[in-house]
């Protein structure tokens, strides 16, 4: 008897679902923290450790170079600009140990040229010169650095030089307020959340960034070769069809680090490993890097899954009060595209979320009403089986706007005078109805 309990408790358990059951990993990164979006519309394709604040070396230079193009869009530097290297930047420049291009002391170089050593090489003197450019000191331009992640939406963040070096590396100039042993330090959410604000909002830093080698200084005795650091550019060893930026990163503490975007067939993705592991420091990255823009480009794409103008039978219009018609029709304004993966199509659902405050108390607009007039958006659901893991901000979950088809006049006060007045018989009617047949 015993044993015959055993085998159906057995048979039981065997077949009923676990309390928490891990959905399985679509691939398997090698490292102490992975994202992968889409950049267009920030959604998240895969995520490892995406919030956990961790080093990120020369990575760091994204928002060195976000500043920079930023100062130049607001005109408050140019890219023909001169610069003499400070003793600070001049003695960083000179140590080959680290990425750098040596920088005379009495020499005189444009932004642009730092620009591209910075963004192409690496190099952490020209980095450090862009930074005494922009805010005067190293240490102007860190508290710069925290207060433009704060006003573009990272939340784990802790920038504490311009170029990602760790500060004992810094030959005893490291920032003021900054710790000695200190290091930059943000989460994989927001080095992919920061290098979208950086695609978007300066798109021509791909121009850079997709260069795959540079002389600095062509043609002078200071001529040197800036291999670039990502290999995965066209050409390079590891290249990969569509990779055209965007930032390296590696030490002792960081590990190997990068933070890639790549774009094919109408795609672009952003993609960020953190402490790669493997065999090479510098090859290690690369490689789990490819795993994820493989999974990305075999398996989703951007589509439009919903067209303009489109409408939901049930609330295809909006009655309306005071105007020339009693009611207006509503439609989305604009397509929505998605990133959908392969097979879920028809995996999402729709609703319209009308703008109450525009509304009267009994659900009405009130004439007149403008053509394409905003009232409201329609909000998108996933409903497939996937896990979905969201957005790198809410504030990018897929919405439409709602707008009215046509444009509705407000009635003159004859035609209202007129609609009371029938308001007033059509009641009084119902009243004179309702007691004729209380009479039987």
């Amino acid at each position: 008897m015993i044993a015959l309990v055993l085998a159906f408790t057995f048979f039981v358990a065997a077949f009923l679902p676990v309390g928490v059951v891990k959905a399985a990993e679509p691939i398997s990164i090698n490292a102490n923290a992975a994202i992968m979006i889409e950049e267009s519309t920030g959604k998240i394709l895969y995520g490892k450790n995406i919030e956990e604040m961790l080093p990120i070396a020369s990575m760091a230079k994204v928002m060195t170079e976000y500043l920079v193009l930023e100062a130049i869009d607001e005109k408050k530097i140019t890219w023909d600009q001169t610069y003499t290297p400070s003793e600070y930047v001049y003695k960083i420049s000179q140590n080959r140990s680290l990425s750098n291009v040596p920088l005379r002391q009495d020499g005189t170089y444009t932004v642009k040229e730092l620009y591209e050593a910075t963004a192409i090489y690496s190099a952490n003197g020209a980095a450090i010169g862009l930074a005494e450019i922009i805010s005067g000191t190293e240490t102007n331009f860190v508290k710069q650095m925290n207060e433009k992640a704060k006003e573009l939406g990272l939340k784990n963040f802790d920038f504490v030089n311009a170029t990602g070096l760790e500060n004992k590396d810094l030959i005893g100039m490291h920032p003021e307020g900054t710790d000695v042993s200190g290091e930059s330090k943000v989460s994989a959410r927001d080095m992919a959340l920061l290098s979208q604000r950086l695609i978007q909002d300066y798109p021509e830093v791909i121009e850079t960034s997709s260069i795959s080698k540079k002389v600095f200084r062509e043609g002078t005795d200071d001529a040197i070769n800036m291999p670039n650091w990502n290999w995965m550019l066209p050409d390079l060893i590891y290249a990969y069809e569509g990779v055209d930026g965007l930032k390296t990163g590696s030490t002792d503490n960081a590990g190997s680090c990068f933070t890639a975007t790549a774009v094919k067939n109408g795609m672009r993705v952003i993609s960020v490993v953190m402490n790669a592991k493997g065999d090479s420091l510098h090859e290690s990255r690369f490689k789990e890097t490819k795993k994820l823009l493989d999974y990305a480009f075999n398996n989703f794409s951007v589509k439009e899954v919903f067209p303009a103008n489109y409408q939901l039978k049930d609330q295809s219009t909006i009655p309306v009060v005071k105007g020339k018609e009693d009611q207006v029709a509503i439609h989305t304004k604009d397509a929505l595209k998605l990133v959908v993966k392969n097979g879920e199509e028809e995996s999402y659902t729709s609703s319209f979320k009308i703008d109450e405050k525009q509304l009267t108390k009994d659900g009405e607009l009130t004439a007149p009403i403008k053509e394409g007039q905003k009232v409201g958006t329609m909000v998108v659901s996933y409903e497939g089986e996937s896990q979905d893991l969201g957005f790198i901000e809410d504030a990018q979950k897929p919405t439409i706007d709602l707008v009215t088809k046509e444009a509705v006049e407000k009635a003159n006060w004859f035609v209202l005078s007129m609609r009371g007045i029938g308001g007033f018989f059509s009641g009084l009617w119902g009243t004179v109805t309702d007691t004729v047949k209380g009479w039987f």
